[in-house]
């Protein structure tokens, strides 16, 4: 390696947020040959709301790093072959491109997808693949409520939650501030193993009853009296619900829009170049 004298001028580490208000921007913090460290260049990097204390130590480390790596390129462009750094030049020329153009594409797609899917056009990408959509999961249909085991009208309640009529649901809904715990959105599915984390009176002995369609279930725990009724089930490679998988469905459609409308800007911004003659091909 070449000997080079290397002169690192630091200043004070006792640098603070408010010493960047003060002095002007273009005071140097360090050297490196001639490459300068400025305070601007700090400022950019430089947490908000550190002590005086963390600041210093902040600044002190990022200026020694900054000569840190610029001695190592330094001894870099010393050292490596022309072929090597003409490639690593390559490189970073063609990340810096990427960079922008990836940059430039996002924008307009976040200004031209359309990010809204039908419900139509969901159930089509449904029944085209239902294969796709096989549970890898138990999922139930239930609702359940937790009350206190010597209530009064603990039967009136169990008789209005099992026949849960329009009268009964409303009912119910008005006196749930009384239960310790419920849910009476019985036309959502929901994962078995969710149910058995909310509810912990289920246990693996009693986890079959989970999956016993129209079943319905009594457990008592340390909380109380738990009162469910299932209404439907789904078993693991059944075909998932077209509800319980309609997010994954929007997602998988929006991409696909987001991918063909990246093939038709980078089309039509080519076009467009020829036609306004900023772009030819010589023959």
């Amino acid at each position: 390696m070449k000997k080079s004298i290397y002169s690192i001028a630091l200043l004070s580490v006792l640098w603070s947020c408010d010493y960047f208000k003060a002095e002007a921007e273009e005071d140097a913090l360090a050297r490196v040959d001639d490459s300068f460290l400025y305070a601007k260049d700090l400022k950019l990097v430089l947490p908000e709301n550190l002590t005086k204390s963390d600041s210093a130590i902040f600044t002190n480390n990022f200026i020694n790093k900054w000569a840190t790596q610029q001695l190592l390129v330094q001894g870099a462009q010393v050292n490596l072959s022309d072929a090597t750094i003409g490639k690593f030049d390559r490189l970073i020329q063609q990340y810096k491109s990427d960079l922008y153009s990836k940059a430039y594409l996002e924008a307009l797609v976040s200004k031209n997808l359309d990010t809204i899917v039908s419900s139509a056009e969901a159930k089509v990408y449904y029944d085209t693949n239902t294969e796709a959509f096989k549970l890898n999961e138990d999922l139930i249909q239930f609702r359940y409520i937790n009350v206190d085991a010597n209530r009064l009208d603990l039967e009136e309640v169990k008789t209005k939650f099992k026949r849960f009529n329009k009268a009964d649901k409303k009912e119910l809904d008005s006196i749930s501030i009384q239960f310790k715990s419920y849910s009476l959105k019985d036309s959502v599915w929901i994962r078995v193993d969710q149910v058995i984390r909310k509810i912990e009176a289920v246990r693996p002995e009693n986890r079959n009853e989970l999956l016993k369609k129209s079943n319905f279930i009594q457990l008592k725990d340390s909380l109380g009296l738990y009162l469910m009724q299932i209404n439907d089930v789904l078993l693991r490679n059944d075909t998932a619900p077209l509800e319980y998988v309609r997010p994954t469905i929007n997602q998988i459609v929006i991409n696909k829009r987001k991918l063909e409308l990246i093939k038709q800007l980078e089309k039509d911004i080519t076009k467009d170049a020829i036609k306004n003659e900023q772009f030819e091909i010589y023959n």
